[in-house]
């Protein structure tokens, strides 16, 4: 995967990953590449039955199941201080598909302190294994489906910081 420039406004520019693969990396102390298979082995898993509008195709009903998204974003140990509540809700969380769509979610939305939604990492869609396509994120609480991203192949977060705002700690 090629990185863009630390600004915090940039998306990640995603290259091909293994099929059912994707990396985590940013502002983090441990990046990491996990499979679908790894999700599903290295974490509770969660189930999740959505019903959201696509645009093009109206409608949709199905059933995910994987890990929540904060857990498995705290393998690769997001750079805050878990104790400074105001750090932690500077953080963004960028996710890319294979298909070139993207989401922007924030920390504070999945973190248990905020907002705590049940944001997933589906390693299954309708009974029906991700291995060979790859993760999807799934926001239950999306009455739409823009942020649910197909063949997840990376996850980016970091603090976002307004260009010539006083950085502020607390």
């Amino acid at each position: 995967m090629s990185r863009p420039s630390a600004a915090p406004h940039a998306l990640p520019v995603t290259t091909p990953t293994p099929p059912g693969s994707f990396e985590l990396w940013g502002d983090v102390l441990h990046p990491v590449t996990l499979t679908v298979a790894d999700l599903r082995r290295g974490w509770e898993q969660h189930r999740a039955e959505v019903v959201f509008d696509c645009a093009t195709a109206g409608p949709q009903h199905h059933t995910f199941t994987g890990p929540l998204l904060r857990e498995v974003m705290a393998v690769a140990r997001p750079d805050f201080d878990p104790a400074r509540r105001k750090e932690r809700s500077r953080f963004l969380v960028f996710v890319s598909g294979g298909d070139g769509h993207h989401a922007v979610l924030s920390w504070a939305e999945i973190d248990a302190d905020f907002g705590n939604a049940p944001v997933l990492l589906a390693t299954r869609m309708d009974d029906e294994d991700l291995d060979t396509i790859g993760t999807q994120l799934v926001v239950p609480s999306d009455r739409c489906g823009a942020r649910y991203v197909s063949a997840v192949t990376g996850i980016w977060t970091g603090r976002h910081q307004l260009a010539g705002a006083p950085s502020s700690e607390g």
